[in-house]
């Protein structure tokens, strides 16, 4: 499920095309009358309530345009005028604590905005140098609930690999995919279900998307030389049961939070793999031995996030010919029947057809048979097929089967796992 959108009550389409209207009258005033403050304002507004989880503000020659991701898929919104970029911007930075005076380097900051009848967001800052002025992309950090494995999607023989896992006290588990698949999400909601008060557990990440109660959260800092590596030395000094590292980016973090996995530590962690039996040879590539890998990673869940069919004006329909045709032998297989869900499109949804997100998986569990392979430096693809004879469901079959259920589309899982 989309972290900075699902627990958002769904906006009403009047209020969404109210403050749209209001945007709108403002950038009707002549530059010099427009309240830079209130436009900022109603711009973040106007993303929050539209379920945006990025706001983006991209400068060209003769004015600035404002798109959203929502569901995410980026939309245009609006644009400004060029004359008020300058100061755009700098209310931004002035809100985010940045610097006003530098133009030529990236800046990062966050601040909290108020939202009507909502209360204070958290927004993450991103301001970099372009050809035609600095652009700046906001990412909206709405509180997160209280998840459960079950609302991100994963099935129930998932949630039980899961649960088994946890119940370890040491070794790792890794949540993998692209940039934006709900991995935080994922590990948040393992610590929350770890979280008690016999344990201590200890994050590092860059940055701190939300604030968890009752652990100790570090933030990296680059320029003070608190990276991953220097930061999870420290936090082994800190007598910690259970670890979170943002990510494994390099070999000596990889080889610190092995060590840290065998020395009786729990520890999660995130990579930038396709799937979840690519865990593997990664981590050797960044110098892990083989052994090391098979005695310490006890789970690897490989995730992406697909849109959710909108429950306003879903409909079933038949495929043609022609549609099954196109469709892989899988696919073809599972939707035998040929009825599948769509979505015509409708006010709630801004006539998409989709509304929300959630995730489909797969969550493979380390045994002595993969350990076996793994040790004897097998590829990823024959770690795949021993799992798979094992029972693991991979994703393009777990989305088909979310698309059965009419919970996406066919067209959404393909184009998840193929684009």
């Amino acid at each position: 499920m989309d972290k900075t959108q699902s627990e958002r009550s769904q906006p009403h389409s009047e209020t969404v095309e109210s403050i749209k209207l209001a945007i709108e009258n403002e950038l009707k005033k002549g530059v010099g009358e427009i309240s830079v403050i209130n436009f900022v304002e109603m711009l973040i507004e106007s993303a929050y309530i539209s379920r945006a989880s990025d706001i983006h503000l991209e400068p060209a020659e003769d004015k600035v345009a404002v798109r959203f991701r929502i569901d995410g898929i980026l939309k245009d919104a609006f644009s400004f005028p060029k004359e008020l970029q300058p100061e755009v911007i700098t209310r931004i930075k002035v809100l985010s604590e940045l610097k006003t005076d530098i133009h030529h380097v990236p800046q990062d900051g966050r601040f909290k905005a108020a939202i009507k009848e909502i209360g204070d967001i958290d927004v993450r800052v991103s301001v970099s140098p372009t050809y035609y002025g600095e652009d700046v992309v906001m990412r909206i950090l709405a509180e997160i609930t209280e998840y459960t494995l079950g609302d991100l999607g994963f099935s129930e023989k998932q949630i039980n690999i899961i649960n088994n896992a946890i119940k370890k006290p040491y070794g790792m588990i890794l949540a993998n995919g692209p940039t934006g698949s709900g991995k935080t999400t994922t590990l948040y909601t393992i610590i929350k279900k770890l979280n008690t008060r016999e344990i201590s557990i200890i994050t590092i990440e860059d940055p701190i998307e939300y604030s968890l109660t009752g652990v100790t959260q570090i933030p990296v800092n680059v320029q003070a030389g608190l990276v991953f590596a220097t930061g999870l030395r420290s936090i082994l000094r800190q007598d910690p049961n259970v670890i979170m590292v943002g990510e494994i980016r390099d070999s000596e973090t990889a080889s610190i939070a092995v060590n840290a996995a065998l020395t009786g530590h729990l520890m999660l962690s995130t990579l930038h793999t396709n799937d979840a039996a690519t865990t593997f040879p990664r981590l050797m590539d960044m110098g892990v031995l083989p052994f090391l890998v098979a005695s310490t990673v006890n789970l690897v869940i490989s995730q992406r996030l697909v849109r959710v069919v909108c429950k306003t004006c879903r409909k079933q329909r038949k495929m043609t010919e022609i549609e099954m045709e196109s469709l892989g032998d899988l696919a073809k297989k599972m939707m035998s029947d040929q009825i599948f869900t769509v979505g015509p499109g409708c006010s709630v949804c801004e006539y998409t057809g989709y509304n929300g997100r959630i995730g489909i998986h797969e969550v493979l569990e380390v045994n002595d048979a993969i350990r076996k392979l793994i040790v004897n430096r097998m590829d990823a693809g024959q770690i795949k097929q021993e799992a798979i004879r094992q029972g693991m469901v991979t994703m393009l079959e777990d989305g088909l089967q979310k698309a059965l259920l009419g919970v996406t589309t066919i067209e959404e899982a393909l184009r998840i796992i193929y684009d």
